[in-house]
């Protein structure tokens, strides 16, 4: 949409000194970055913000007018500059959780390995992106345990034959990733990793590939909005690749 940088918005927000609406904010820093001359009307109390709402038949503040159209709160104002779908068109998958765990972790890799070997393209750098997503990813998992482990019991086929594996598996990872990172007790951190990443790829590959079911994945936390399939699959099975390697390249290869 062009910008018209003499029109006007006004702005109805809550400014409160107990209370200052981060939406009302959010509102009048995207109308300005539009070229919107702001005409800001904050409501300071309680009183003043119930009346605003009851006079235009509103919910919620903060509510936002550009020229005799109202165009409601911050989420509208973004549907109406074309920054998000309407919500009846929005997905409710996201992939965004786990590209942001898998970049970042990539990152770290690189810095590792620069800092340790003065270059970035090693094979430690892989084997730090692998254990380090294995720790963010575990750390997901472990802000809501219960949360995780009712999830995980819609695919996992261990977890549902021993409903406590669900409480297990996310301990288990953040174990294996952090000895990986550290390079220690691979004679122990191997085992675990092959172990989960194993059971965890033939459960999400029999429920995705065969059983054709669409799932949520646990893979990022209880409230994920991730679809289970590829990125699960790949989550195990580099943790199998992980159990496999780690002993060749301690043990044979020094």
């Amino acid at each position: 949409m062009p910008r018209d940088t003499t029109q006007t918005a006004k702005l109805y927000r809550m400014v409160m000194p107990d209370h200052l609406c981060p939406y009302g904010l959010k509102s009048k820093d995207l109308l300005e970055r539009k070229g919107f001359e702001v005409e800001d009307h904050p409501l300071t109390t309680r009183e003043e913000t119930d009346a605003f709402m009851e006079e235009h038949g509103v919910e919620t503040t903060p509510q936002t007018w550009i020229g005799e159209e109202r165009i409601g709160g911050y989420d509208d104002l973004r549907v109406h500059f074309g920054i998000d779908a309407p919500e009846d068109e929005r997905s409710d998958t996201s992939y965004q959780p786990v590209i942001t765990i898998f970049a970042v972790a990539f990152l770290m890799a690189l810095g590792l390995s620069w800092y340790s070997f003065e270059n970035i393209f090693t094979l430690r750098a892989l084997e730090w992106f692998i254990s380090i997503s294995m720790c963010f990813l575990a750390v997901q998992k472990l802000q809501d345990v219960e949360s995780f482990s009712t999830m995980f019991l819609n695919y996992d086929l261990l977890a549902r034959r021993w409903v406590r594996y669900g409480k297990i598996y996310p301990f288990g990872e953040a174990f294996a990733g952090i000895l990986m990172v550290a390079g220690a007790l691979t004679w122990l951190s191997a085992p675990v990793a092959l172990f989960i990443g194993t059971v965890g790829a033939v459960s999400v590959f029999k429920a995705v590939y065969i059983d054709k079911r669409e799932l949520k994945c646990a893979c990022v936390g209880g409230d994920s909005n991730v679809p289970l399939g590829f990125v699960s699959l790949t989550e195990n099975l580099m943790m199998m690749v992980m159990g496999i390697w780690m002993p060749i390249r301690v043990y044979l290869i020094g």
